[in-house]
């Protein structure tokens, strides 16, 4: 049972950072190199609690389809979204999300997975599988970071262009 826990300090508000990771268009720039889109469900915009995507991408060489449910969500503190269709065996993912300090984030990723085919599944974790998602991971999350801390190029992201009168924490 494989767990890949993650931590990327983000010089953005949590808000800002919250939304950001559970946009389907800044998830899908971040994945280009899997040719990841939403296919299916909640295809652009923030995905709620709820509600579920359908992704269609290729690893190994492989096209594959994997629609995820978000099944818990507490903004701007925590969601988590659950394989309900896919390759692996079984797939949560928890984002758990921090101030730190003023205009500072602490993204933690907690992902608990299990490949399928049982003992061979078990090698393939431990041979290339774990290390695959560990860097797609990785990817996604510096894709969120530059997007969050850059002045603007969050915003199309979040449909907040032009600039909301009052104050915000996004």
């Amino acid at each position: 049972m494989p767990v890949i826990l993650l931590e990327t300090l983000i010089h953005a508000p949590r808000e800002r950072v919250f939304d950001l990771a559970r946009s389907i268009d800044a998830h899908q720039a971040s994945a280009s190199q899997t040719h990841e889109r939403a296919i299916a469900g909640v295809t652009r915009g923030l995905i709620n609690a709820g509600e579920s995507v359908t992704w269609e991408a290729r690893h190994f060489g492989v096209t594959q389809r994997l629609t995820v449910e978000i099944t818990q969500l507490n903004r701007p503190f925590f969601f988590q979204d659950v394989m309900r269709r896919g390759a692996f065996a079984r797939m949560t993912h928890d984002h758990l999300f921090e101030t730190v300090s003023p205009g500072s984030t602490l993204m933690k990723d907690r992902f608990d997975y299990a490949a399928p085919l049982g003992p061979l599944g078990k090698i393939v974790e431990r041979l290339v599988l774990t290390r695959h998602l560990r860097a797609f991971l990785l990817t996604r999350n510096a894709h969120l970071k530059t997007l969050a801390e850059s002045p603007d190029a969050w915003r199309p992201y979040l449909n907040l262009w032009p600039e909301p009168s009052g104050p915000s924490e996004l």
